[in-house]
């Protein structure tokens, strides 16, 4: 299936692995990019920009097939070496950035002049138009179903797919809530060139966590999902566990003199707990309500074949059958 999305990025399929803290390492990564899809690494998963060196390394020795690198951009009073991160990913060779949080501006023009195709993560279609003008090459349009921060707006994606197309003239990938051949299809069919997944590829063979993130969301359905963090207007959509409990019934008690600080146990370190030990209760991580769609755990070409099959098969019978036979009327 060629769309602008196959095309730009040099890949056989228009499916996308997501940047996830403490999933998007190499091996992910490569598995994704093999099996013909986008695979993408996690810059703010490594530690400085040596150890990102050295996982794109790593990732070049598992696949000659294209990946990219995510680097999200976040407010802190310590920010990471951004400049380090940059440098990495140019002197690697990786021709593809997604970039999410904070305006990229600053680094496009080192990105661009190293000829590197950036992808920013959006969840509204004024983010996704200032993206536009700002000179990347497209965008992943996030709607409010997508584990992780759905913005504040609660816009899904049913209307805000149809409405960047309206306004977009860069391509763009739907995220949140995609899982299959149907995600794929309908992305398609409100405009958009391809998807971006995440939660999904969580729950493949490959991808580098515990078994037990694994079969949480293989358990879960639709309904699992919480919204943490709205009263500091910082929202994000994760698995519900006895950790989140915690911190929802701290926002209630709280209310709006909550503090970051007040929910840091929470929050601030959990993912190694998580994502390595397996501590399913040590607190919020991101986790999509897509997890409803989730009942396996396939190996990523298993799962990226069968959602192109879904997807063709859908498109020339189901769809196709619609349209029906029709006798040509003679006009008078």
């Amino acid at each position: 299936m060629k769309t602008a999305i196959t095309e730009m990025f040099g890949i056989e399929h228009p499916i996308v692995q997501g940047g996830m803290h403490y999933v998007g390492f190499a091996e992910m990564a490569a598995a994704v990019s093999n099996a013909g899809g986008l695979g993408i690494i996690t810059a703010l998963t490594q530690k400085t920009p040596q150890d990102l060196a050295n996982e794109i390394a790593r990732c070049k020795d598992m696949t000659d097939k294209p990946f990219g690198v995510n680097i999200t951009f976040l407010p802190s009073t310590t920010p990471p070496d951004y400049p380090g991160i940059v440098k990495a990913v140019i002197e690697g060779g990786v021709k593809v950035v997604e970039t999410a949080g904070n305006n990229p501006q600053a680094v496009l023009p080192h990105l661009k002049d190293a000829g590197i195709k950036v992808i920013h993560k959006c969840t509204a279609v004024r983010h996704a138009l200032k993206a536009q003008s700002i000179g990347c090459d497209a965008v992943s349009v996030d709607g409010f179903e997508c584990g992780g921060h759905p913005g504040e707006d609660d816009v899904p994606n049913m209307i805000l797919l149809p409405r960047a197309a309206d306004e977009l003239e860069i391509p763009f990938v739907s995220s949140g809530g995609q899982a299959d051949g149907r995600s794929l299809v309908a992305s398609l069919a409100m405009g958009a060139s391809g998807m971006n997944m995440g939660t999904r590829f969580i729950a493949t063979k490959e991808a580098p966590v515990h078994q037990n993130v694994k079969d949480a969301i293989v358990a879960a359905s639709e309904l699992d999902t919480r919204l943490v963090m709205r009263p500091l207007r910082n929202t994000e959509r994760v698995l519900n566990n006895a950790g989140v409990e915690r911190l929802l019934e701290k926002e209630k008690r709280l209310g709006s003199d909550i503090k970051f600080e007040d929910i840091i146990e929470e929050v601030a370190g959990v993912y190694p707990k998580i994502m390595v030990e397996g501590d399913m209760d040590a607190g919020a991580w991101s986790c999509g309500m897509v997890a409803g769609l989730i009942h396996d755990i396939p190996t990523c070409k298993e799962l990226i074949d069968r959602i192109m099959a879904e997807a063709h098969d859908i498109i020339e019978n189901r769809l196709r059958g619609f349209l029906g036979t029709r006798e040509s009327v003679p006009a008078e």
